[in-house]
């Protein structure tokens, strides 16, 4: 039986503001990428969404991006060394692990967030620079990559567990690589249309990109960002249609933590 697992952005709101329905999206998937505090969240929301993920069953990650709320994380940002892009990683990761220690749940995972992710895709030395610090934090964290990436490369050579993810609510160049926001379009907000994307994904291994490409692509995992309007329908579309192929919809087995 095939299987994947289902993740979600989430975790992103700031003292009293919110983002997204976290509560509704905890009962849909089965692991949780949780901002850290640079882009989005604080202690009290990242020590509340590991309460709630563990109560629900749900694995969580840390979730770092660039120290950016007005942007939300996805504005590049040039100038840091990549030593500085590593202890800015590690830190966010630690402050993630602190927080669920508080809720009695343990960080599996790392995914980069927003501008990170996307320039870590296809820079080298920023992709080294993360999975340097995922390792150094635990070599058992899970490593959460585009598929073929830099950050793919880079998580293999340092001898990193990684799970190539694929993209339930994004359009996919010719390339391979995101459709940027900017782009119209390059969101997708129709629950049954996501479904429909995924299921092959799944099935046939291979999405069709914005210009009627097919593209080879191997998923472990696949993401819904919890910040869209229809993000809970999405999800929860996404993982009936899923399971009425016949794909089992489960987290990713960790593996042994040395810090257990």
């Amino acid at each position: 039986m095939a299987a994947i697992d289902l993740n979600c952005d989430m975790g992103e709101g700031f003292g009293a503001w919110a983002m997204g329905d976290d509560r509704a999206m905890l009962d849909i998937v089965t692991s949780a990428n949780i901002a850290c505090g640079f882009h989005a969240g604080d202690p009290s929301i990242m020590a509340e969404t590991a309460r709630l993920a563990l109560e629900k069953g749900v694995r969580i990650g840390a979730h770092p991006g660039f120290d950016d709320r007005a942007g939300f994380g996805r504005r590049t940002i040039r100038g840091d060394s990549p030593a500085a892009i590593e202890r800015m990683v590690a830190y966010q990761i630690g402050a993630l692990q602190g927080c669920a220690a508080l809720a009695g749940h343990r960080v599996t995972h790392v995914k980069p967030h927003g501008a990170l992710y996307n320039m870590a895709a296809v820079e080298a030395d920023l992709a080294m620079a993360i999975a340097r610090a995922v390792k150094a934090v635990d070599p058992a964290l899970l490593f959460v990559v585009p598929p073929l990436s830099a950050m793919d490369k880079a998580g293999a050579a340092l001898g990193l567990r990684v799970l190539r993810e694929a993209f339930a609510d994004r359009t996919y160049e010719d390339d391979g690589t995101l459709t940027p926001r900017s782009v119209a379009g390059s969101v997708i907000h129709a629950p049954e249309l996501a479904a429909e994307r995924v299921v092959r994904m799944v099935l046939d291994g291979a999405v069709t990109s914005r210009h009627g490409t097919r593209l080879p692509i191997v998923a472990d995992t696949i993401c819904v960002h919890g910040d869209t309007p229809t993000a809970v329908a999405m999800a929860g579309a996404v993982r009936v249609a899923l399971e009425k192929a016949g794909v089992l919809v489960r987290p990713p087995h960790p593996v042994q933590s040395a810090t257990a």
